[in-house]
Order: structure tokens, then C-alpha cells, then sequence
């Protein structure tokens, strides 16, 4: 198998399901703003080792994470040795924050955003909690607001405001500890609403302002952007786990087959069920399979993901920035793809509801172009994203020196 610098790996290790995804893309000194990532090689394999976003047993999860990796590096034709990782549960928090510092010099430097974003970061953290992300939101020189980049511009007073993401210290470690048992090193660990959003999410849609809501197998995770930059989020450990769950008490059918059932038949709105319309559900202990109408499977879904909604309404109000999303909310996740879902957002949250898949992709874009798969691709993108970051750093850092030289190079000249 063949090992290539320009592969990107994307590692979602989620509460039902552990996916991980290939991308390959050019050599990145060619790299051009409209370039697409090609998928190449998917991988997918059930999670038997995590709870509501949290590793429980190190073992199964590291066994599972071997086996999806294998799947995807054989799908790909190459072996790879590092992983965008997606981190989530209900120990991540996230608070927003604001720092000011005086410029040096006249003119912002790279030197003068690290030192204020360093300052904004310097908020009392308890020692079992460690910073994940911190995401600028504005900048503001000299009272000026609203600025997306302020490199290069003249001020003496600078300020940012973040978004701090932080979660807890153990939950992260064993993330990154089963992902090194299984032969792999982490690039980053990566909030999982923030991946989803890099996928799902138009630029036009983060300016407007916008909801995600990432429905997953052990967490919903909730994102709301405004004028290209993150605002809040937060996650509800109600998700597609607690809606098999539910099936399995009120059909007194088996977990596992409660979960095919949720997916043949499942519909989270009843209304748009027909009169008549009956289904089989299989027995426990042997016995004979019955037959249900399908309008009981609807209204169990439909109840779990009514109270999923209104709290997570709950928490846009709280929030404090309801009237800011103005082009409504993007449902994506495993269960987001559900008969019924966006017609029940919009009947809890009053605003318009699309689902969400993956944007912007080449490659194997029909496998990849589900809901569930949304996280995965925007682990891929975030990482893409932020290796033509690093570049760019890179090659600023190299003309400085390239200046420097040329300049002790003419005061060579001059004296000898």
C-alpha cells in the first residue's frame, strides 16, 4: 500500500457507529481556493465501546476503530497514520470571551492576533477541563467593530472576541488514547458540530445566521452562526440511541431490532402517516412476530423527538441569539435523514428546516451524500482547511527570512 503526505483522514467516533473517511488532495503548493477534496476510501463499522459521546471500554472502541480504519485504507489502496478526530458528549462546554491588548508597533502583525486571542484565552479553567477550541468571532481596532482579519491594518488598541470550547480533560485523553492503540496519531481533536458545519453549511447560511443541529447516535449537538463566525453550542444527550431505546420498550421488540425497524419504517412526524398502514415487529423470547399499525411506531418516535426539540429551543432562546437566525436551522446526523424530521422542526421551531449532507466534495460523492456522513467529510474539510492555514504561515514566515537575507546580503556587498 502506498503512503502519501497528501492524504487527509477523518476519524467519527460516535456512539452507535465508528466511520472513518479518506480524502486525497493535490500537492498542496498548488493548492487554489476553489479546490475540491476527493474522497476515496470509506470505511464504517458499529460502536460497541462508547455512551452518549464517551468512551466506556477502551478495548471495543480500539477494536472497531481497527476495523473501520482497515475498511477504508483497503477501499483507498493506502495505509495512513494520522486522523482529524471528532470529539463530543456531554461534558463539552463552551463560553464566549474577550481580550484587548495594545499594538507594538502601527501596523497588526501576526504577533499582535496571537497575543490577543492569547488573551482572550486567559479565563479561569478547573483543572479537569482543557480548552479544545478557540474561535474567533470579530476583531476590533481602534473601536472599529465587525473585522474578519485585521492583519495589516494601522491601530494602537486591539481586541477579539471567541468562542472557547472546552471538555474534559479524561474523556479527551481516552479519545486520543484508543486512537493511538489502534496505530494512529491524532492531528486534532475537532468539536463535532464545528466538522459538521465545515460539510453541511454554505457561506451564505454562516453570514445570515443559522442553527445546525447534528442528530447522532448518543449526543444532538447544536451550533448557531452569524456573520461567518460561531456564536454558541451546545449538546443534549437525547439523540437516536434514546429513539430505539423507546421503540424497544413500546414494541417489546429487541434493541437490535428496534434499531432496523427505526430505519425501515421510522417517522418522526405522525401526521404523515396513512390510516391503514401496518408493519411486522419481531418478538422477544421466540415468539410469534406482530403486526402494528405504523401510526404506534410514529407517535413513540414523534414524542422522544418533540422533547428533543423543545429543549433544544430552550437552549436558542437562552442563547439569546433566536433572533439572529434569520436563515433558519440544518438538521444533520444519522437520524436527521428520518421520514419526517424537518416537517417536525419546523412544527417545534417555528422557522424553516432543511436537511443537511455534505457539500463540496469529489470523488466517491454518492456513497458519502447522507446525513450521516456529515461529521466524517467535515473532520476532512477542517483539516484541509487548516493545512492551507499552515501553508500560507509557512511561506509569510519564509519571505521574512528570504527579506533578511537579501538585506545582510546587500550589507555584505556595501562593505566588502
Amino acid at each position: 500500500m502506498s503512503k502519501k503526505s497528501n492524504y487527509i483522514v477523518g476519524l467519527d467516533i460516535g456512539t452507535t457507529k465508528i466511520c472513518c473517511i479518506i480524502g486525497e488532495t493535490k500537492d498542496i503548493g498548488e493548492t487554489k481556493d476553489n479546490e475540491k477534496i476527493d474522497i476515496i476510501g470509506i470505511g464504517q463499522y458499529p460502536s460497541r465501546g462508547l455512551r452518549k459521546g464517551v468512551v466506556v471500554n477502551i478495548d471495543s472502541t480500539v477494536e472497531s476503530i481497527k476495523n473501520a480504519v482497515e475498511e477504508a485504507e483497503l477501499m483507498a489502496g493506502c495505509e495512513i497514520d494520522s486522523v482529524y478526530v471528532g470529539i463530543a458528549g456531554g461534558h463539552i462546554n463552551s463560553l464566549n470571551s474577550h481580550g484587548i491588548i495594545a499594538v507594538k508597533g502601527t501596523e497588526i502583525e501576526q504577533k499582535d492576533v496571537d497575543r490577543v486571542i492569547e488573551a482572550a484565552k486567559a479565563i479561569a479553567i478547573p483543572l479537569d477541563r482543557e480548552v479544545i477550541h478557540v474561535l474567533p468571532q470579530e476583531y476590533i481596532v481602534d473601536n472599529q467593530d465587525g473585522i474578519k482579519n485585521p492583519l495589516g491594518m494601522d491601530g494602537v488598541r486591539l481586541e477579539a472576541k471567541v468562542h472557547i470550547v472546552t471538555a474534559a480533560v479524561t474523556s479527551a485523553q481516552n479519545i486520543v488514547k484508543c486512537v493511538n492503540k489502534a496505530g494512529l496519531t491524532v492531528s486534532d481533536i475537532v468539536l463535532e458540530q464545528l466538522a459538521s458545519s465545515e460539510s453541511v453549511l454554505s457561506p451564505d447560511e454562516r453570514e445570515l445566521g443559522v442553527a445546525m443541529i447534528d442528530i447522532g447516535g448518543g449526543t444532538s449537538d447544536l451550533a448557531i452562526f452569524y456573520q461567518g463566525a460561531i456564536k454558541h453550542t451546545a449538546v443534549l444527550t437525547i439523540a437516536g440511541a434514546q429513539m430505539t431505546n423507546d421503540i424497544a420498550i413500546g414494541l417489546r421488540t429487541p434493541n437490535a431490532e428496534a434499531e432496523k425497524i427505526k430505519h425501515s419504517f421510522g417517522c418522526a412526524y405522525s401526521p404523515l402517516i396513512e390510516e391503514g398502514d401496518n408493519i411486522e415487529t419481531p418478538s422477544v423470547g421466540g415468539r410469534e412476530p406482530r403486526t402494528v399499525p405504523r401510526q404506534i411506531l410514529s407517535e413513540i418516535i414523534e414524542a422522544r423527538t418533540r422533547e428533543m426539540f423543545e429543549l433544544l429551543d430552550h437552549e436558542i432562546n437562552e442563547s439569546g441569539y433566536r433572533e439572529i437566525i434569520t436563515s433558519g436551522l440544518v438538521l444533520t446526523g444519522g437520524a436527521a435523514s428520518m421520514y419526517g424530521m424537518a416537517d417536525l422542526a419546523e412544527d417545534v421551531f417555528q422557522s424553516p428546516v432543511r436537511v443537511g449532507t455534505p457539500i463540496d466534495l469529489g470523488g466517491l460523492v454518492d456513497v458519502v451524500n447522507n446525513p450521516m456522513y456529515a461529521t466524517c467529510t467535515g473532520l476532512i474539510q477542517y483539516g484541509f482547511k487548516r493545512n492551507k492555514i499552515g501553508l500560507v504561515r509557512e511561506l509569510q514566515g519564509r519571505n521574512l527570512f528570504d527579506k533578511i537575507f537579501s538585506r545582510m546580503k546587500d550589507w555584505a556587498d556595501e562593505f566588502f
